[in-house]
């Protein structure tokens, strides 16, 4: 179940394939829910995408840390 499963709903227009539309009511598919699970995948998909752009430098200064130093904590590490 997703984080907007008990979100306040909105209707709105979709445009689908007829083919794809007529083959999920034989199969059941709710779709409604369907669409909502996609969409939600691609926002947490595209979020993921921008979190990674905007902490780009600081990643790779850590990385670049890390690769000329070592981990900072290493000696205390069990494994």
């Amino acid at each position: 179940m997703s984080n907007y499963a008990r979100a306040p709903k909105k209707t709105t227009s979709v445009s689908v394939a007829e083919a794809l539309l007529a083959e999920a009511k034989v199969l059941g598919i709710n779709v409604s829910q369907a669409a909502e699970e996609g969409l939600a995948k691609a926002v947490s998909t595209k979020r993921a995408e921008q979190w990674i752009q905007e902490n780009w430098d600081a990643i790779q200064s850590s990385n670049e840390y890390v690769e000329k130093h070592g981990l900072p904590l290493a000696k205390y590490r069990m494994f």
